[in-house]
């Protein structure tokens, strides 16, 4: 599906201002709708909005499904009267950065509160609500919900090294470990609920000011995850649920050991034997939460590098053959056409491009990608298809500052000659210059990372590929924000008719 000539930034929640330690669905995000609004922006691209897992990362989720509970807003809460006042005060987190270490234990002691004061006075609508979300989403709530009380029971070992009645999933097994972990579980389920009340009150509020939420979905799954327990047919497993081979990506340019994420694969055979509908639901639910859809790792739907799981690095695995068509058929049959970005950076095979092709889903363009080689580039804008998502960097680049404090004398003078860039200001100016460049282009969609609209340095971008802790901290702060940005990003959308 066409994506329309539009603009928007891209901001993880956790990166918004806030009291209570981290970005939420709280005041600060109703703000900054508005303030995409002033800017002339239509698009607000985040990060997937699953639980996070080793190294803080939002792609190492623990369900597929599940929202992650950091987000909830927690002063709503006191509204209903679910927190005192006092449970919010004297926290006195960081301003500008998000430390796991102390705002993860902070929140989730307030949801515990906020939970057991829930269970014991909640209001007779609220019960029903409650108890409405639980019976409509139970497909995936009671396995999360039952999988996180038992993670937590078992000081959170891997799931195959829980109780072996527990591991093959045993229904009296199941049963019992329901009952006894009744209040936990019941938490998670408040938890979620909450999440998904919040979040889709502030979708609400966005689509109904033309703003349009772009989500990313990882390809694959944490293996310490729900989904992977509850559905271990669909993943390569052995008999004692260990995965035997693993995702990552081989050695290249950039990494010479490769990259060995760790995911379990999919065992493509019995998602196509159940006509893909784990795919299918988990579709549907991200859609349900999110406007547009980025697929993270697109190329491994048409091929994918498997590592055994007892290889340290992804120096030795194999090529094989992803779900290719088959899967994109099976989920336009049953939810039709959809907005999907296709995330195809990296090394691209003819197969890839096809499969894109076919299904008509826009591909995706860096300009810190575009500069030091010659005009062919596929990154340097000339070379653009119109069904193109182009980005200045993403999540897992450098801020532009960043980037062109490390970028060679070649790049510079490539920058300089492409964009006609004259004058004194060069450096000050160059992540305005990209972003002009981006908004110019014929790509359908361009999309900012905020931290470029601000003209932040390196030491404030959100990821580093490759390195587990450290990241995914960046916060930033409405002093930060000036008129001009705003200003700018409206002009330059009227400019070069974005909006």
């Amino acid at each position: 599906m066409r994506l329309p000539r539009t603009s928007g930034i891209l901001l993880h929640p956790t990166s918004l201002p806030g009291p209570n330690g981290s970005g939420d669905f709280g005041p600060a995000a109703y703000h900054f709708v508005d303030w995409l609004v002033s800017a002339g922006q239509k698009l607000w691209q985040i990060l997937p909005l699953g639980g996070i897992g080793p190294g803080n990362s939002p792609y190492m989720s623990s369900s597929a499904f599940a929202g992650n509970v950091l987000l909830i807003d927690l002063a709503e809460l006191q509204t209903h009267g679910w927190l005192a006042s006092a449970d919010l005060e004297g926290a006195d987190f960081e301003a500008g950065r998000l430390d796991f270490a102390r705002v993860v234990p902070w929140r989730m002691d307030r949801l515990a509160r906020a939970a057991a004061q829930f269970a014991s006075a909640a209001s007779p609508a609220d019960v029903e609500d409650f108890n409405g979300f639980c019976a409509a989403q139970a497909d995936w709530l009671d396995d999360y919900a039952l999988f996180m009380a038992l993670a937590e029971a078992n000081e959170w070992r891997e799931w195959s090294d829980w109780a072996p009645s527990l591991v093959r999933r045993e229904p009296a097994a199941l049963a019992a470990a329901r009952l006894e972990l009744s209040a936990r579980v019941g938490f998670w389920q408040f938890c979620q609920w909450c999440f998904f009340r919040q979040w889709l009150r502030l979708k609400h509020y966005a689509n109904e000011r033309g703003i349009l939420i772009v989500g990313d979905a990882p390809i694959f799954i944490a293996y310490q995850s729900a989904e992977v327990w509850a559905r271990q047919e669909l993943f390569e497993l052995d008999a004692s649920g260990k995965p035997t081979v693993i995702a990552g990506v081989p050695p290249d340019y950039f990494s010479a050991t490769g990259q060995r994420w760790g995911n379990p694969l999919y065992r493509w055979s019995a998602h196509a034997d159940e006509g893909y509908a784990w795919w299918i639901a988990r579709i549907r639910r991200t859609f349900a939460m999110v406007d547009i859809v980025r697929i993270d790792h697109f190329r491994g739907f048409a091929d994918y590098w498997e590592i055994p799981a007892s290889q340290s690095t992804a120096i030795f695995g194999r090529w094989l053959p992803g779900p290719g068509a088959a899967l994109f058929d099976a989920i336009a049959s049953a939810l039709g056409s959809l907005p999907i970005i296709a995330e195809d950076l990296g090394i691209i095979t003819p197969e890839v491009e096809a499969l894109r092709r076919q299904f008509d889903f826009p591909g995706m363009r860096i300009l810190h990608f575009a500069f030091g080689g010659d005009a062919g580039n596929a990154y340097l804008p000339h070379n653009y298809e119109p069904n193109t998502v182009v980005y200045t960097g993403t999540h897992d680049n450098n801020t532009t500052p960043g980037w062109w404090a490390e970028a060679s004398e070649a790049e510079r003078l490539h920058v300089i000659d492409y964009l006609g860039l004259h004058g004194t200001a060069i450096d000050a100016d160059i992540h305005w210059s990209l972003i002009r460049a981006a908004m110019a282009s014929v790509a359908d969609t361009a999309i900012t990372q905020l931290q470029d609209v601000l003209g932040l340095p390196g030491s404030d971008r959100m990821n580093l590929p490759g390195v587990g802790a450290g990241y995914w901290e960046w916060r930033f702060t409405w002093d930060q924000v000036l008129p001009e940005h705003a200003l700018k990003l409206a002009q330059l959308g009227r400019l070069y008719r974005r909006g």
